[in-house]
């Protein structure tokens, strides 16, 4: 992995921070000041808390944990979702599916119901069905691979949810 840079941040706007008014008083400690009335995140504590995650991670993956990606931004959905499949780990680049995390087993009768599609459109009596049914059956394929496609291999719940890129404004 690549080491954050000062600098790096600093030109990708991560210092930026929310307007003063909006803030949650939690972040107290990671708050450089205020300008402007916006506050000026401190860019070496973020560099030493995103060194320590990253350590983590690389501790679940080499022990054979998963780890969940989410962006469902449109700038990050092609990064993210290509590195995920680099590393052979599931990730969400559409639509959140509800109760993911918290209702799994729905999760998993949505997969059981993609896997029967698809062994329907390999099925030789798949041609003999009408052209609309056909037609009906492929497009909630399609959906359903959209937004389950690289979770259809979760068989429990992941270890960790990495979720989106930093904003750069």
């Amino acid at each position: 992995m690549n080491e954050l840079k000062f600098e790096e941040l600093l030109e990708a706007g991560c210092h930026f921070g929310h307007l003063k008014r909006k803030w949650n008083p939690k972040m107290a400690p990671y708050i450089f000041k205020e300008h402007n009335g916006i506050h000026v995140i401190d860019l070496q504590k973020t560099i030493a808390k995103a060194d320590e995650a990253a350590a983590a991670l690389k501790q679940m993956a080499k022990s054979g944990k998963k780890i969940l990606f989410v962006a469902t931004k449109k700038q990050a959905k092609d990064v993210v979702a290509e590195m995920a499949q680099s590393v052979d780990m599931p990730f969400v680049t559409e639509r959140w599916p509800g109760g993911m995390l918290t209702n799994f087993q729905t999760i998993r009768k949505a997969v059981k119901k993609m896997n029967s599609l698809d062994q329907l459109m390999h099925d030789k009596d798949f041609n003999n069905i009408s052209k609309r049914e056909r037609l009906q059956v492929q497009r909630e394929r399609a959906k359903l691979d959209k937004n389950l496609g690289s979770i259809a291999d979760l068989t429990r719940l992941p270890s960790a949810l990495f979720d989106r890129l930093p904003d750069s404004r």
